[in-house]
């Protein structure tokens, strides 16, 4: 018989680098989690990611106290400043431009978040990406 699912946690935890202190501590454990259970696991499937990056997690926690956990790429917004070399986006986005990124970087982007993506093909991510650096205040060049 399947397992009978308590619910779902979503985190935002640093590639590589997860320890029970907060956040992730007290949100496993007002669930009655395993969190050192959960770091180790995560650190061991995050250490051929870049460290440091962040990684949305969504934790599936079960009425036996165990779980299981899904990693899901960095964000755009991290992409995006790795490749303008920006340490954060426009204070007013739409009137001004911090930095610019290529069209081949912006590909390059998409390829990598596509999984995580809703769109069908890779120009249709691409337009994403654009979105997010417009949003960012990043131009997108030739």
């Amino acid at each position: 018989m399947a397992k009978k699912i308590e619910g779902y946690l979503k985190l935002q935890v640093p590639a590589g680098s997860a320890t029970p202190s907060p956040p992730i501590g007290p949100a496993l454990g007002q669930r009655g989690l395993n969190i050192m259970e959960f770091c180790k696991a995560f650190n061991a499937k995050t250490q051929d990611v870049e460290k440091g990056a962040p990684c949305p997690t969504v934790i599936t926690y079960y009425s036996d106290k165990s779980f299981s956990f899904e990693v899901k790429t960095a964000p755009v917004s991290f992409f995006l400043k790795k490749a303008a070399n920006i340490k954060s986006g426009s204070q007013t986005p739409g009137r001004g431009t911090v930095a610019s990124v290529t069209k081949a970087q912006v590909r390059e982007i998409a390829e990598a978040k596509m999984k995580d993506l809703n769109a069908n093909d890779i120009e249709s991510a691409m337009l994403m990406v654009e979105g997010s650096a417009r949003s960012m205040g990043v131009e997108v060049t030739e």
